[in-house]
């Protein structure tokens, strides 16, 4: 079976390293869409957790479709019309007219990359963006997470503009619309801040965006944890939809992708070399991240009503398990280890709460090798990466499909 994936829907997807936010303002770091974009995910799980308690499993797993495909979907927008600033573009989305005539043009610009999802993801990415209707639950929880990423870049910049006449405006517009959308669950939260578990552990996902990969090695673009573990999220997305996945095996799928890297909040991103130059170095540096994200993330978030926040984060990173790549099924309320075949030929089923290991491994692996083949085609000439390309194409020419995707064919794309 070859992969309808392409090169050029990767590409897409990735593209967002190079695109500028706040290039109008003072920054104290360059500030990229697809980093906000991994932190509007982050926050818009949180915000679907606490929305989908009281759901059944048929009304949670249609929201969190629909959050996932919203959040993608308004990314490949926001990529075409990248030079249009914010109130600009409001005034053409309040203009129903104008609205459709910039939407069909962008359409035209993704049709040739995102048709090979299917038609039926086309249909509904055509409806989403031709008709942006802010009522539904999914498009309030993907507006409010939106804005609170927004804002927390907003507060980096904020003290370098003070001179800026825009600067108060803009900040009464985060705060007066994040506070219409107080009726759901968690905004308030999000709003308070460090005075509150939710909002403290939202922002500190959000400065995953200080800690850059490959960081001994010049690359053009850089590239943030951040911004990395939503690429991740996406291409599992995009190959779970390939291999025929259940709707609650491609939304886990999704967001173990956006958190596989959590613990690099309290270890940093420690280089490949260091973590496998002995068993006993990696058993350490394993140890102590369990330890450090039980005290700083798990504890609080149990501890403050939020139990099942924390054991959803949990089974995302195998906690239960021994790794965030080992694929898994829940069976009487426990986490089972399982593998690509049994879970593609019998747990491929919503009600055993399916995750893929080596499909998500295989993701992290293909996201790297775009970092690297990405600086090596913008003229950035280093061992390092030349050896990253050379030690993932061989990986994966020797082991070409992976739970059941054809990642070699696809690699074999990249000239």
């Amino acid at each position: 079976m070859y992969t309808i994936i392409r090169k050029s829907l990767l590409e897409l997807v990735f593209s967002g390293s190079f695109m500028k936010r706040w290039n109008d303002k003072l920054r104290p770091m360059e500030l990229v869409e697809v980093d906000k974009q991994g932190h509007k995910m982050i926050t818009a799980w949180l915000l679907f957790m606490l929305s989908s308690r009281n759901l059944s499993l048929d009304e949670r797993l249609r929201l969190g479709d629909e959050i996932v495909e919203g959040g993608l979907f308004d990314y490949f927008y926001r990529l075409v019309i990248t030079d249009i600033k914010p109130p600009v573009f409001y005034q053409i989305k309040a203009n129903p007219a104008d609205y459709r005539k910039l939407t069909s043009w962008v359409l035209d610009q993704l049709r040739p990359r995102v048709t090979p999802l299917g038609e039926e993801t086309w249909e509904r990415m055509t409806k989403h963006l031709m008709n942006p209707v802010d009522g539904t639950p999914a498009r309030r929880i993907l507006l409010a997470a939106h804005l609170f990423a927004s804002y927390s870049e907003f507060k980096l910049l904020k003290t370098l503009n003070r001179a800026d006449d825009e600067m108060a405006e803009i900040e009464k517009s985060f705060v007066d619309r994040l506070r219409g959308l107080e009726d759901l669950p968690g905004v308030t939260d999000l709003l308070a801040g460090n005075e509150s578990v939710l909002g403290r552990f939202a922002g500190m996902c959000g400065h995953l965006r200080f800690q850059k990969r490959w960081s001994q090695t010049p690359r053009i673009p850089e590239t943030s944890v951040l911004g990395h573990v939503f690429v991740v999220a996406a291409f599992a997305w995009f190959f779970s939809l390939e291999v025929g996945a259940c709707r609650a095996r491609r939304q886990n799928n999704f967001f173990s992708g956006l958190f596989h890297d959590l613990p690099e909040l309290l270890t940093r991103d420690i280089i490949s070399p260091v973590k496998l130059s002995a068993p006993e170095i990696a058993d350490l540096i394993k140890a102590y991240e369990n330890r450090e994200l039980q005290r700083l993330v798990m504890d609080p978030l149990r501890t403050n009503g939020l139990a099942d926040v924390a054991g959803r984060l949990g089974y995302y990173l195998g906690q239960e398990t021994g790794s965030e790549f080992t694929a898994a099924v829940i069976e009487n309320g426990r986490a089972r280890v399982t593998s690509s075949t049994e879970l593609s030929r019998d747990c491929n089923r919503d009600e055993l709460d399916p995750k893929d290991g080596e499909l998500l491994k295989m993701c992290d692996k293909l996201a790297a090798f775009i970092e690297a083949y990405t600086a090596l085609r913008t003229g950035i000439t280093s061992d390092q990466l030349t050896q990253a390309c050379w030690r993932i194409r061989q990986q994966f020419h020797e082991d070409p499909v992976v739970a059941g995707v054809h990642i070699g064919a696809l690699l074999a794309d990249f000239a």
